[in-house]
């Protein structure tokens, strides 16, 4: 398999601004396993926000599948947009002690956009408001008609979660509120 071209802020821009007009059909997160035998998949509903922590798979209504994923190219962690199938980043999905595939399409959080065309489309980057020389991508948020999702790399700052959350983390979070966006970092 070739290596898609390094991911810079322009192309970044690019590739989402390209989801405008493209509907969501089927979403998959992908959770880490744990128990005695490593199977057990990790809680991920939180009810006002999921916690797919390695990443979120999405399949469009032309065919294509975009992974969002943390990762590290613009010098911190961030959330990371890729037009590949979440195997091409995680190996070991379904097997022990690797992420569980969860399919989260028929959740009702995710039902007013499943299978409605995208509106808007945006990165949110930390550290531009600051003129930072790597602004890095904390999130996208990704709206319809009838429903709005903020895909980010973030977690709870505490387990049991207490309300606080980090940016910026090896984790993914996926928020689908405007008041639990603005409680995470991310604003509206």
């Amino acid at each position: 398999m070739n290596a898609p071209p390094p991911l810079t802020a322009e192309r970044y821009e690019r590739l989402v601004a390209g989801l405008r007009g493209r509907a969501i059909v089927a979403v998959d997160y992908c959770v880490l396993m744990g128990g005695e035998e490593g199977t057990d998949p990790d809680e991920w509903d939180s009810g006002a926000w999921h916690e797919p922590t390695m990443g979120v798979e999405l399949a469009m209504d032309d065919g294509n599948i975009y992974t969002a994923t943390w990762g590290h190219t613009f010098d911190y962690y961030g959330l990371e947009l890729y037009p590949a199938p979440m195997s091409d980043f995680l190996s070991s999905i379904g097997q022990p002690g690797g992420s569980a595939r969860i399919t989260a399409s028929g959740h009702r959080l995710w039902a007013g956009i499943v299978g409605t065309p995208i509106e808007s489309c945006r990165i949110h980057w930390c550290g531009e408001e600051d003129g930072a020389p790597t602004p890095v991508p904390d999130a996208i948020h990704v709206q319809t008609a009838t429903g709005q999702v903020w895909i980010a790399a973030g977690r709870p700052a505490a387990y049991p979660p207490d309300g606080r959350f980090h940016l910026g983390t090896d984790d993914v979070l996926v928020v689908f509120d405007d008041a639990t966006a603005a409680q995470v970092g991310l604003g509206t």
